[in-house]
């Protein structure tokens, strides 16, 4: 009985110790705060998308973001423009993924020790450089978990850290491209496009977001940190759903389809007398939904539409048709006769359309902030809504190096003068 107790007690103390660093982190600032992440702290050696939008979504959720970018340069992406703001040399681009965050500028190869002492301050570290770029600095994993075993280090590259591409510097579009995305999309007979919006990095950079939660939550169990490897291949390819099923299952090669869907029919947008008006019917029930609102009812009922299959083998006789139907009238028009469908359907907006519609300006998604330089900013804020905690827009995207000071005094207790030596030696600024 004496040795079980010792055993129990033991055991305890190694879990208590081995939440300690989590629970202080997670209640070093006011508990009045219900920011899930409030308390948290995050390195971020990231630019461009994939990773800052990950380190932003951490930043909505409560996180302080140390940003740390290269003195008198910064991340790359505050110079991707035309469009800057007014009178300004701050980009839009940047403005998208960097809110929530605070700048630091230090040199990383002058000043890998303040790397080190941040690094013991905080919980996560995220960093997108190609394979060995950071080894070469004494910042990679191996390097640096010995310094800070409790942290949670997150890698994002192109192609891993294995096989014949890890080398290679990645972008979104090569990743899109190799990863068959491009291959799948653009219209029927003509070429391979690449999506509006950089979709891999995103879908990139959510999964680092969910995987560094998932280390977050182990590690209170564990008391170990770990290393977090995510790359825009690997994403891109899990991201092709069905058309990569169709293909391992079933030996069916992808294609381009245009707005169509390859095994739902009608799928598309069609157009209309003035745009396009996108719709969906998921169901048998919704296309005579649809026949009903066209005054095509009768459609529904003939043997080669009755059904999804049918409706796909038959595809363009009763493409034809709705095509020509829809350009019958105006957006608005259909809009009004659409009403209360129980399919969904909705316009192609442009973006003036798009942060002009009355649903979006209803949920009050867009927000509009202070900042240094351009005095207002207006930016999309967090889709995700909670009953309890705060998902929010704290701070503006921030100016190159505008918190070097602040960071490196409040957190690391520098002196002004090992601030005023560091900036003489171009380490900091």
């Amino acid at each position: 009985m004496m040795r079980f107790m010792t055993l129990y007690f033991c055991s305890v103390s190694k879990l208590k110790s081995a939440n300690s660093f989590l629970l202080k982190s997670l209640y070093s600032t006011s508990s009045d705060d219900k920011s899930p992440l409030n308390g948290i702290r995050v390195l971020d050696l990231t630019r461009i998308i994939a990773g800052p939008y990950c380190t932003m979504i951490l930043g909505d959720l409560g996180a302080e973001i140390f940003k740390i970018e290269k003195p008198g340069v910064g991340d790359e992406a505050r110079k991707w423009g035309p469009p800057f703001f007014e009178n300004t040399k701050e980009s839009t681009y940047f403005a998208a993924v960097n809110r929530n965050k605070k700048s630091v500028c230090v040199d990383l190869k002058k000043g890998r020790d303040i790397i080190y002492e941040l690094v013991k301050k905080c919980d996560v570290l995220v960093e997108n450089y190609v394979p060995g770029k950071l080894s070469e600095m004494g910042l990679s994993y191996d390097q640096i978990k010995d310094v800070a075993p409790h942290l949670i280090y997150c890698s994002l590259t192109g192609y891993g850290y294995e096989g014949p591409y890890s080398k290679r510097p990645g972008y979104d579009v090569i990743a899109a491209s190799l990863g068959g995305l491009m291959h799948i999309t653009g219209p029927k007979d003509g070429p391979p496009c690449k999506v509006g919006v950089a979709v891999t990095d995103l879908a990139t950079g959510l999964y680092a977001h969910g995987a560094i939660m998932a280390a977050l939550l182990q590690r209170i169990r564990t008391n170990k940190g770990q290393w977090i490897q995510c790359n825009l291949l690997s994403t891109q390819v899990a991201s092709l759903i069905n058309i990569g099923s169709n293909y391992l299952n079933a030996g069916k090669e992808g294609s381009r389809w245009g707005s169509e869907h390859e095994s739902i029919v009608p799928y598309e947008a069609f157009s209309t007398k003035d745009g396009y008006m996108t719709i969906g019917v998921g169901s048998d029930k919704q296309f005579q939904d649809l026949m009903k609102k066209l005054n095509l009812l009768s459609l529904a009922f003939e043997e080669k539409f009755k059904t999804n299959t049918s409706r796909v083998r038959n595809r363009d006789e009763l493409l034809k048709l709705l095509r020509g139907k829809f350009l019958e009238k105006t957006n608005d028009e259909w809009n009004r006769i659409l009403e209360g469908s129980s399919f969904p359907y909705g316009q192609i907006n442009n973006m003036k359309q798009v942060f002009e519609d009355s649903h979006i300006q209803h949920i009050k998604l867009i927000k509009e902030i202070d900042h240094p330089v351009t005095k207002k900013m207006k930016v999309v804020g967090p889709p995700v809504q909670y009953s309890f905690a705060k998902n929010a827009v704290r701070l503006p995207p921030p100016v190159l190096g505008q918190h070097t000071t602040e960071v490196l005094k409040n957190i690391l207790n520098y002196s002004d003068k090992t601030l005023e030596s560091l900036r003489r030696n171009k380490i900091i600024e």
